[in-house]
């Protein structure tokens, strides 16, 4: 038979001890230390494991932390600059509305009505008339005196016509001026009529075709110095005052029309640089602000042309 024991011998100190042990027992304290064993170094390792995970976390986590400090930081400074701006746009807010307030003040002296979607630099655009554009319109539209001036004799607007005794509209201003006094052209033009006219009794009458709309009358004249057709410039000699057609004494009968409708002569004659916005306020019949926008790029390069010519200069114009 086979030996299925074994013998275990405990040495101490009260001498020795033996202890039979049968191999079955002996091969369950084998495998028992064997697992032991293995859940010991599972357990290591998985432990090991863990740390390893826990260290990366960490980092990770420091990651995050510093990450979300960063961006604390970040979003203060953008709440700071944003803060900023925000102050910033609300002063530019103000700054444009007292732009606009002034503007408006500005547009509403030179006759100007902003459009719906306009914007304010479109708005300021209009507004800004440089002294050239300013020459320029003056220059191609009727202004300043056609003679020396030394008053109005009949106005604009309903009168007692001094020959026919009757009540009618005068469409334009009778201006003193006497026999022969030289007669100029408020304006750059085109001669439509030079010669007498007799069913207006105007006499001798000249006729200023301007541009955009514009026509200049001078009546009663005694001498024409200028012919149909011809090309005048503003502060040319067209004619000499006279008496002529239904007149009762020298002067000078003066018109100004726009597309046919009769203006107020006298607010052109007072029109120059030193009181250049008054008339938008007066004469309302005209668009202004159309016609300052189809003239906004149009510069008149010669100088105007001194209305009020010397004695030699009269002479030899007249010659």
């Amino acid at each position: 038979m086979v030996d299925n024991h074994f013998t275990v011998t405990i040495h101490d100190d009260n001498g020795v001890k033996q202890f039979n042990v049968h191999k079955f027992i002996k091969k369950a304290f084998l495998y028992t230390g064997l697992f032991l064993l293995s859940i010991v170094l599972i357990a290591a390792g998985t432990i090991l494991y863990l740390n390893a995970s826990v260290d990366k976390l960490q980092s990770k986590k420091n990651e995050v932390a510093q990450a979300y400090k960063e961006m604390l930081r970040q979003n203060q400074a953008l709440q700071k600059e944003m803060k900023s701006t925000t102050h910033s746009l609300l002063a530019k807010e103000k700054e444009l509305d007292e732009l606009s307030d002034s503007l408006s003040q500005i547009e509403t002296l030179i006759g100007l009505k902003p459009l719906a979607n306009e914007s304010l630099a479109e708005r300021v655009n209009m507004t800004m008339l440089s002294s050239s554009h300013r020459a320029t319109l003056l220059e191609l539209i009727p202004s300043g005196s056609p003679v020396k001036y030394h008053g109005i004799t009949s106005k604009f607007g309903y009168r007692i016509h001094p020959t026919l005794h009757k009540k009618e509209f005068h469409r334009g201003s009778d201006m003193k001026a006497k026999f022969n006094t030289p007669v100029y052209a408020t304006a750059d033009g085109i001669v439509e009529w030079a010669g007498l006219h007799r069913r207006s009794g105007f006499g001798k009458l000249v006729i200023l075709e301007h541009v955009y709309g514009f026509k200049s009358y001078f009546g009663h004249l005694n001498k024409i110095v200028v012919k149909s057709g011809q090309f005048v410039k503003k502060g040319d000699l067209i004619a000499y005052t006279g008496n002529s057609g239904l007149s009762n004494g020298p002067h000078l009968h003066y018109e100004i029309r726009f597309i046919h409708r009769a203006l107020n002569p006298y607010y052109f004659i007072k029109w120059t640089q030193q009181n250049y916005d008054e008339i938008f306020k007066k004469e309302k019949k005209i668009p202004w602000q159309s016609l300052i926008m189809a003239t906004s790029r149009i510069k008149v390069i010669k100088q105007m042309q001194t209305q009020q010519l010397s004695q030699p200069e009269q002479k030899s114009k007249a010659k």
